[in-house]
């Protein structure tokens, strides 16, 4: 009875280690494309990924950009989000995707889509790209 008393605290140590964002629950090791906005298509490209645990990263219309995500699934929060500073024609659909983007707050993955959404009825849909 002790030496399981001993085990359970440490195996709680353990699992509180594992990835709990959306990456661990099916949108790691792919390359997320943006396709709509609020049931609007999403006419410039925008690319997202995973790359590593607590990191998300992707391309912009113009710029490509990185920062933190924390938040266990079904939970999106992106903190510290940074992106590089390059003009292009697509500047107004780069802010209207970060603005998006930053506005979300729940994730879900089936299969080849990933849809963002918050509390406002706002949603972004990805599709897996090949």
């Amino acid at each position: 009875m002790t030496r399981l008393i001993l085990t359970l605290p440490l195996m709680a140590l353990f699992q509180c280690d594992r990835d709990e964002t959306v990456a661990a629950y099916g949108a790691a090791d792919r390359t997320w494309a943006l396709q709509e906005i609020d049931g609007q298509p999403f006419a410039a490209s925008a690319l997202l990924w995973f790359p590593e645990e607590g990191r998300i990263t992707g391309n912009a219309p113009c710029n490509s950009y990185d920062g933190m995500l924390n938040a266990p699934y079904p939970w999106f929060e992106i903190q510290d989000l940074r992106a590089t500073r390059a003009a292009c024609a697509g500047l107004e659909a780069e802010g209207v995707y970060f603005a998006a983007l930053l506005a979300m707050t729940q994730s879900e993955v089936s299969g080849d889509v990933l849809i963002l959404r918050n509390e406002d009825g706002h949603e972004m849909v990805f599709t897996a790209a090949e």
